[in-house]
């Protein structure tokens, strides 16, 4: 059997950044590793993946939720760091 963690290393995401990917699409985490690696093997999917942060950034914000606004910032900021280091597929 496949484990979380597994996935994870497949998609090449961290735990925080598949979370947000899950909150944005409404999936549980195992469904959003699949979705990101869906997404970073095509061209674009990066960009994809960022919208998703912006979009959850936004509306946390929006809703007051300033610690978790600053979380998904932190976790956004992880991902266009190494997505420079082109640790990102």
């Amino acid at each position: 059997m496949i484990s979380f963690e597994d996935c994870a290393a497949l998609c090449g995401l961290d735990e925080d950044q598949i979370d947000a990917i899950a909150e944005h699409e409404h999936v549980p985490a195992i469904e959003a590793t699949a979705i990101a690696s869906d997404l970073l093997s095509h061209p674009g999917g990066a960009k994809a993946i960022q919208g998703m942060f912006v979009d959850l950034i936004r509306a946390a914000v929006h809703e007051h939720r300033l610690a978790h606004a600053s979380e998904l910032l932190r976790a956004l900021r992880h991902f266009l760091n190494r997505e420079a280091l082109g640790e990102v597929a």
